[in-house]
């Protein structure tokens, strides 16, 4: 057995014992874990995804968003000229939030006009965690993602990269608000509901590139076309302590594309299938 079954396995034992113990506070946990961070550091320097990763390539750039609510941040990715995909437990229906565009070094900001979540989700780590963010108008400088095309679930091995804007350092929040990237291996018996992505160097034996505080909603785009694959959802340790840069979780989205698309219709943000 390599290191890298031994990480998803280890994973996996410690997920079953907080089922057992309570998965909704656990899976809670973690999900707070990677979207939480004060809005004071949204223009803070340097840095998101922890390990080191370098600054995101501007072609990932163009459709990565900042989205900034009360006394948090996290990551989106636009599916549309005025339509946004990220985490569900970064929006909730009692917050107000508003979107960051960039272009170099100026911000852009838009209003946000309603969030539609996912009416399946919950704390449970197989839960669909996803929203819709609908703009009060078209952002800026800002393009819509292509949807990946794929339909059956990853492999293990298969490599995907994440972006987003959190820390890059976990408990220095001056290093949030800089969009990074880094590219990522799924472990863990990956499937329709749930993938999960470690560093392929560190094969989540040792702290590596990861995802944490921020990062939540960020886009999970296939190597290969960079098509968008999955959203970012959570952060631990392969143990399940809620710790960055060991394994990043994601909810892959082939299975939630009716959804996605019957809801933009509703929001009035149509797409194409």
């Amino acid at each position: 057995m390599d290191a890298r079954q031994k990480a998803g396995m280890a994973g996996e034992r410690r997920r079953f014992n907080l089922v057992l113990a309570g998965a909704e506070l656990a899976i809670a946990l973690r999900r707070a874990l990677v979207g939480f961070a004060w809005l004071a550091l949204a223009t803070g320097p340097a840095a998101a995804i922890v390990g080191g990763a370098p600054f995101a390539d501007p072609a990932i750039a163009r459709y990565v968003v900042l989205i900034v609510g009360a006394h948090h941040l996290c990551t989106g990715v636009a599916i549309g000229l005025d339509l946004v995909l990220t985490a569900a437990h970064c929006v909730p229906n009692s917050g107000k939030y508003r979107l960051l565009t960039f272009e170099g070094r100026r911000s852009v900001v838009t209003d946000v006009a309603s969030v539609a979540a996912h009416p399946q989700f919950s704390p449970r780590a197989d839960a669909p965690d996803l929203a819709l963010v609908k703009l009060g108008a078209p952002a800026p400088n800002l393009m819509p993602v292509v949807f990946s095309e794929r339909r059956t679930p990853p492999s293990l091995g298969d490599r995907f990269i994440v972006a987003g804007f959190g820390v890059g350092v976990q408990g220095d929040r001056k290093t949030a608000g800089k969009l990074r990237a880094a590219t990522l291996v799924a472990t863990d018996r990956p499937n329709s509901q749930q993938l999960t992505l470690i560093d392929p160097q560190k094969l989540g034996e040792a702290a590596g590139f990861g995802v944490c505080n921020g990062d939540s909603g960020g886009p999970v785009l296939d190597e290969r076309d960079r098509a968008l694959v999955g959203i970012v959802s959570w952060s631990a340790r392969t143990d399940g302590e809620p710790i960055c840069g060991f394994m990043s979780g994601v909810i892959p989205l082939a299975r939630y594309r009716y959804w996605i698309l019957e809801t933009a219709a509703r929001l009035g943000s149509p797409l194409a299938p």
